[in-house]
């Protein structure tokens, strides 16, 4: 595989597990989604995250002029959001125009789009991806299999959307071998060290919903007979090398992390989601410690996560006993927890509320309503979201066209 000469950025100040004990404290008063958040040393003014979302803008894997209004549309003074996933190599990419992070051109790029954000006072992290088997020889170099940690493809259930707009089956990958791991863990480290370069706060590696991490945390899909496969322990090894990497690399209060165990979205089912959870976040409760400080956060979707029109999990019981999971999760992980998939403005007040999360990530709400925030604060009416724009390749059209509401209700935003 390809490898990416490192570039070298100042060492990152060296934490103290006194600094474990300071970051991140929960709040015992009441809070809401307004309530002011401190994780790590960032300072936010409300708690309302724009999810990471794939929006097909970036012309051949080089990010636009529109994603800079895009993305300053949704900041807000103390805010945080999350881009798209960007892929962390050319052999990452599963959309057509997806952003990557791994040349200079892109790099160059996306510090517009980045220093567009922080004018607006939000803080920006980049989500880090690889698809895996969730890709195409259409966009893969000299029309390769996808890689994976399996060679079993994603079942004719699924179809993946093609350059051309049409859909087609997904073909069979190929397993990575050892060597090859190790040179993907290089390239999510090689891709933040770039993201921290293009200006961005820090960055989330997306180890959810069917893609390259979950493709070895999964035993629906991880059928190695290696240290990588097996036992759940051996299922998290891979995460946990791209999380300590990461983090030695650019400072573990730069990384957050996501995993979505109870989503079996392309496939990716495991027959103990609870105990995968746990194991994950047990481990990256170990490496806080090793590190001698916390992550900037963990992120995980609900069970009841929807997409492209289908459920995309299984239930794994009532509403009711998906939550005691969550809360499950929420109480082992020591640090920041963001909670995702299917929120509400009354459902994330109530998250909040309830200790159930830090911070709520808001997805095709915000892609319909640039000022999610303030209409969330005054309680406003939102507008509805053109599914059929979702992932096309219009710089305004159901991009950077939604409106907002009149510009003395947006005022307020100054106040939040």
């Amino acid at each position: 595989m390809k490898k990416t000469l490192a570039v070298q950025l100042p060492p990152p100040p060296q934490p103290t597990v006194a600094t474990v004990a300071s970051t991140a404290s929960r709040d015992m008063a009441y809070s809401d989604l307004f309530t002011p958040y401190k994780t790590g040393k960032f300072d936010l003014s409300h708690r309302i995250v724009l999810a990471p979302m794939t929006r097909c803008r970036a012309l051949g894997g080089i990010p636009r002029p529109a994603m800079a209004e895009y993305y300053s549309q949704r900041s807000t003074p103390g805010g945080f959001l999350i881009s798209e996933g960007t892929m962390i190599s050319d052999t990452a990419a599963g959309f057509p125009h997806v952003p990557g992070i791994y040349n200079e051109e892109q790099v160059r790029a996306w510090k517009k789009v980045v220093d567009a954000v922080h004018a607006r006072g939000s803080v920006i992290f980049c989500q880090l991806w690889h698809v895996g088997r969730a890709s195409h020889q259409v966009y893969q170099p000299g029309g390769a299999a996808p890689l994976s940690s399996t060679d079993k493809p994603i079942t004719q259930r699924w179809r993946i959307l093609m350059p051309d707009g049409s859909h087609a089956i997904y073909p069979k990958p190929r397993a990575l071998n050892r060597s090859e791991i190790q040179d993907m863990v290089e390239h999510y480290c090689q891709a933040a060290i770039n993201a921290i370069r293009a200006g961005f706060d820090g960055i989330e590696i997306h180890g959810a919903h069917g893609y390259l991490i979950d493709q070895f945390l999964k035993d629906g899909i991880n059928d190695r007979t290696d240290e990588y496969g097996g036992s759940v322990g051996n299922r998290c090894k891979f995460i946990i090398q791209v999380v300590k990497a990461v983090a030695m690399a650019i400072g573990p209060d730069r990384v957050g992390v996501r995993i979505s165990p109870a989503i079996d979205h392309l496939d990716a089912m495991d027959s103990d989601p609870p105990k995968l959870g746990l194991a994950v976040i047990e481990r990256l409760n170990k490496l806080q410690l090793e590190l001698g400080s916390r992550l900037a956060y963990l992120h995980v979707t609900q069970p009841r996560y929807v997409a492209y029109g289908q459920t995309e999990s299984g239930r794994l019981g009532s509403e009711d006993e998906e939550a005691q999971l969550m809360r499950t999760w929420r109480r082992t992980y020591q640090g920041t927890f963001i909670c995702s998939g299917g929120f509400t403005r009354e459902l994330g007040m109530k998250a909040i509320a309830e200790g159930d999360a830090d911070l709520v990530s808001y997805g095709r709400l915000f892609i319909a309503n640039p000022d999610l925030v303030l209409r969330f604060k005054m309680n406003a009416p939102l507008n509805k979201y053109v599914r059929k724009t979702f992932y096309t390749q219009d710089p305004v059209v159901g991009y950077t066209d939604y409106p907002f509401l009149e510009s003395a209700k947006r005022n307020l935003l100054s106040r939040l």
